[in-house]
Order: C-alpha cells, then sequence, then structure tokens
C-alpha cells in the first residue's frame, strides 16, 4: 500500500458547499476518495490531449434501415481493425440498434474512428467514452 500523504486546500464557501453537495450526491464515503477520482479523471483527459495510447467506448444508437449503413459501419470497423477489439450489436426493438465498440490505440485514431462512426447517415446518436490504459493511474 502506498504512503498516504495529508494536505490542506482552501476555498471560498459557496465552492466548498457545492463540493459538498457534489460528494453527498455521488455517494462517496468521504471527500478523500472523491479528489481521488477527480484526480484520475484529469489524468485520463491528459493522456488523450497527449495522444498517448488509451481505451474507450463508442456508443452508437443507429436505424438498420437505413441505406447500407450496416455495411458501412462494419466496413469503418474494419479499416480501423487494428483499434477495434470487440463490438457488441443489440436490437432494441424492429427498426433501431444499439452498438458498443470497444476500442485501444492512439487517442487522434480513436477519435477519427468515432466520428467517422458517427457522421454516417442513420447513426442517431454517437458518444465516445474515454478512458485510460491505467498504466499511468497508479
Amino acid at each position: 500500500m502506498s504512503n498516504l500523504v495529508r494536505l490542506s486546500v482552501s476555498i471560498d464557501e459557496p465552492l466548498y458547499q457545492r463540493l459538498e453537495q457534489m460528494v453527498a450526491e455521488s455517494g462517496y464515503a468521504n471527500r478523500s476518495e472523491f479528489f481521488r477520482d477527480l484526480i484520475r479523471s484529469r489524468l485520463v483527459e491528459r493522456e488523450w490531449e497527449r495522444d498517448t495510447e488509451a481505451v474507450g467506448t463508442v456508443t452508437l444508437l443507429y436505424d438498420h434501415a437505413a441505406h447500407d449503413l450496416s455495411s458501412k459501419l462494419t466496413h469503418l470497423q474494419h479499416h480501423h481493425h487494428k483499434a477495434v477489439l470487440a463490438t457488441t450489436h443489440v436490437h432494441l426493438d424492429e427498426r433501431l440498434c444499439i452498438e458498443m465498440i470497444l476500442v485501444r490505440g492512439h487517442a487522434r485514431e480513436i477519435r477519427r474512428l468515432a466520428d467517422e462512426l458517427g457522421q454516417q447517415k442513420g447513426v442517431l446518436h454517437a458518444n465516445l467514452a474515454i478512458s485510460s490504459t491505467g498504466l499511468d493511474l497508479a
């Protein structure tokens, strides 16, 4: 286990009250856990800004009846085959599908793939959830 370091932070009262509200609403046991997660989130953002190797999930909601859309989405994933780790496809109803694509690679490449997938006609919503390989978070 790592050595713990105690620190003191000075903030204005209104900001402190908002912090306390966020901690309570988030269900954290204490502010320390909340701060650790905030710091880790910022570290992940920095990894993406530096275009290092990262992981993420691209979620697509689309109309499978859109002309040739399934083929276009599959083609894009094959074109970026080194980044695509796995895909899960779920039929929501007779018309709508959702697809979750787990990706790994340089952040810029992952963003490019997510953008290309989301720009296809028939894709109703696309979202990229960024994460980290975890190597720089410990």
